[in-house]
């Protein structure tokens, strides 16, 4: 079900919609359309079009309805009530290909995360045809609804998979403060769903990531170490794809794995130039990027799959400047590759700088941050009490941290 409201100022797309029905792995017996000013209390759609499903729903056989928009749980119990069989919003079937889709561990819990945070703001009324437990003689218990004690145990299980969750983030700094150490840039590989990420990724590394034509075919992230041509050592990352509303459960459920792409030295945003909806889905990327802050870090742009459109060639765009700015090339059959690596090079921050930096106690914030990047080499009290660190940092890197916590270079420069 598919509903044009025009209250909504970015409405969402049908045609994403039946590829993620399709993904999840349902078979689409028909797609239900309209238009309303505002959603229905009641039925988010209006009664004339729960008719016309009610219909579509008995003549198809259908045991499965999916909206294409968030419902409430009202909304979906008195749908249920009136269709007899299970109704899923956007979100749930979202869910559901992640969770199909999770490998790892650490993919297993985050989808587990936002699953339990999205079911626990669904419970309200769940049980309403239970009663609190009564006193009385040999009556007496917790004083606990249904509810409640649901309630409860599914923030036990969140805590429990958070706290699980943030070993892994510390992991993952670990393996981030080796890379600095080791001056070994990160390029993270981020872009709409099946874009070809997984298919540059493999030919960028020789990888035998999973590559399929559905939506979000890779969840979990996958990092290679290549070495170029040059002797230069590069850490490729490839990353979940994004989609238009990623539900915000999801985003921060996993955030550990996007941080791979917040702490790259640079982007490539791989675009399926084939695409009939190739600017809107790069707008769509865009604001995943700017939700998670890495909107600022340096793109590189990439438009794959050329060898679909008879009218595009290999090249690369550049800027005023000089630099590369976008590549068009073919993963598939691996047309523009030089070029790709050629460009990413060329883009890669020059090395570490070595820089100091005096803080006062107000950014002792900043300072842990630093830390958590593994920059600082060395740290000694400053003759007014400040905090003076010797940096060995990414320059870009230092930009984005000093942009984060409001200060600039020039505000704490002791000797850059």
């Amino acid at each position: 079900m598919h509903l044009v409201l025009r209250s909504e100022r970015a409405p969402e797309d049908v045609r994403e919609f039946e590829e993620l029905v399709i993904s999840a792995g349902g078979i689409p017996m028909e797609l239900i359309t309209g238009s309303r000013r505002a959603p229905d209390v009641k039925f988010f759609a209006g009664s004339g079009k729960v008719e016309e499903i009610v219909a579509s729903v008995a003549g198809h056989g259908a045991e499965l309805v999916i909206f294409n928009h968030n419902l409430t749980p009202s909304q979906k119990r008195n749908l249920e009530e009136v269709l007899c069989c299970r109704v899923l919003d956007r979100t749930d079937l979202i869910l559901d290909i992640f969770a199909q889709r999770a490998r790892t561990h650490e993919g297993k819990l985050q989808v587990e995360l936002a699953q339990l945070e999205h079911l626990s703001s669904r419970l309200v009324r769940g049980w309403t045809h239970l009663e609190r437990q009564k006193g009385g003689i040999g009556m007496r218990g917790p004083g606990e609804t249904q509810l409640e004690s649901d309630r409860r145990l599914v923030r036990a299980r969140v805590k429990s998979i958070q706290k699980r969750l943030v070993k892994v983030r510390l992991q993952r700094q670990q393996g981030r403060r080796s890379r600095i150490r080791a001056e070994v840039p990160t390029v993270s590989l981020v872009g709409y769903t099946n874009a070809g990420k997984s298919s540059l990724f493999n030919c960028l590394t020789h990888a035998e990531v999973l590559v399929a034509d559905q939506l979000f075919a890779t969840l979990d992230p996958t990092m290679r170490r290549v070495q170029m041509a040059g002797g230069e050592t590069i850490v490729f990352a490839d990353t979940v794809g994004f989609i238009s509303h990623l539900p915000h459960r999801l985003v921060d459920a996993f955030r550990a794995t996007l941080e791979e792409a917040l702490n790259a030295q640079l982007l490539i945003h791989v675009v399926d130039s084939a695409a009939a909806e190739r600017d809107v889905n790069i707008q769509r990327v865009n604001e995943v990027l700017t939700e998670i802050g890495a909107r600022d870090l340096p793109t590189l742009m990439v438009y794959n799959k050329i060898d679909l459109v008879d009218t595009l060639q290999a090249r690369v765009e550049r800027d005023a400047e000089g630099r590369p700015v976008a590549v068009w090339m073919s993963a598939a059959t691996g047309v523009g590759l030089p070029e790709l690596l050629d460009a990413v090079v060329e883009l890669l921050p020059g090395g570490l700088i070595d820089c100091q930096l005096s803080l006062h106690s107000g950014l002792a914030s900043l300072r842990a941050a630093l830390y958590n990047l593994g920059a600082v080499t060395a740290e000694k009290e400053g003759l007014n009490g400040d905090m003076v660190l010797d940096l060995r940092i990414d320059p870009v890197a230092r930009a984005r941290v000093l942009k984060k916590f409001g200060t600039t270079i020039e505000a704490v420069t002791v000797d850059a």
